[in-house]
């Protein structure tokens, strides 16, 4: 006579509660674990990013055992409501964890975007949420002293947070001050706008990294209208300031042929996702990963 092995206990659900600024330390110790937070070498950059996440009211903490086990955060960019980060601590994985976690922090959400990372895990889950894949996405660096010669009607010039949050509003019609403001605190950071003659064709920001000296463009904006190659070769040269310079690409971006070209690589890749393929003009923005 065979033996019927015993079902596996069902998971206990998770409570799940607001994050507040006294769970900054529970969080940071889950990204570590994931490899995405580490030694502050340069600037703090992610203590900061998750504090503003979390002011912004849509970051929740997943609870068992009075400890935190995983955490999610979204942002309302006016496009979308986009899923900044979602992570369960490796030791917690499979417990149930992640999907009452993702459907609290994304509740009432109708439009949805994300960037999916290569855990085998991550992409199903954001399709069953609503999401389809729409194109990778690539994290590109190198030398901005390699950059291809931009056109010379192209140049950039400084600017203010306010005016930039201004030039949002005009081109998009979205009012995202508050984070114009917090982009506008990154460490060593740099508000430009991009011109072609006269005319103001993008803006963004650039910052430092966390750990390794390279300057990152952290956000830029392509006027609809505007020439995206020339925009972002400008923003590129301004942002890297002779040395190694790294940006996020929509794989579609038609910038990225001569970056490759001029020897940048291609040092990580995630997968975007959306509920609508219109949401987002892949030309036309180089995303903050977490914030779009």
């Amino acid at each position: 006579m065979t033996s019927t092995p015993a079902a596996s206990p069902t998971p206990r659900p998770p409570s799940i509660r607001p994050a507040t600024i006294g769970d900054l330390a529970a969080i940071r110790a889950i990204l570590t674990a994931h490899g995405n937070d580490g030694p502050v070498v340069i600037a703090d950059v992610v203590g900061p990013y998750v504090s503003y996440l979390i002011s912004r009211g849509r970051t929740k903490v997943a609870v068992l055992d009075d400890e935190i086990v995983g955490f999610g955060a979204a942002i309302d960019t006016g496009r979308s409501i986009h899923l900044a980060d979602l992570f369960v601590h490796p030791d917690r994985l499979g417990q149930g964890i992640g999907n009452p976690l993702l459907a609290v922090v994304l509740d009432g959400a109708v439009q949805r975007t994300t960037f999916a990372s290569e855990d085998a895990r991550a992409l199903p889950l954001y399709v069953r949420a609503g999401m389809q894949p729409m194109w990778v996405s690539l994290y590109v660096q190198g030398p901005s002293s390699a950059l291809p010669l931009t056109p010379p009607s192209f140049r950039t010039a400084s600017a203010t947070s306010e005016q930039l949050a201004a030039l949002e509003r005009d081109w998009t019609g979205y009012d995202r001050s508050l984070d114009h403001t917090f982009w506008g605190t990154m460490p060593d950071v740099d508000a430009f706008v991009v011109r072609d003659g006269d005319a103001v064709v993008a803006f963004g920001y650039a910052r430092a990294r966390q750990a390794v000296p390279i300057r990152v463009v952290d956000r830029l904006v392509i006027h609809p209208d505007g020439e995206p190659v020339g925009a972002t070769l400008a923003a590129l040269a301004r942002a890297g300031r002779g040395g190694p310079v790294h940006l996020a690409l929509f794989g579609p971006h038609p910038v990225l042929r001569p970056l490759l070209e001029a020897g940048f690589r291609v040092v990580d890749r995630d997968v975007f996702l959306s509920s609508d393929p219109a949401i987002v003009d892949p030309a036309r923005l180089v995303p903050n990963g977490g914030m779009l």
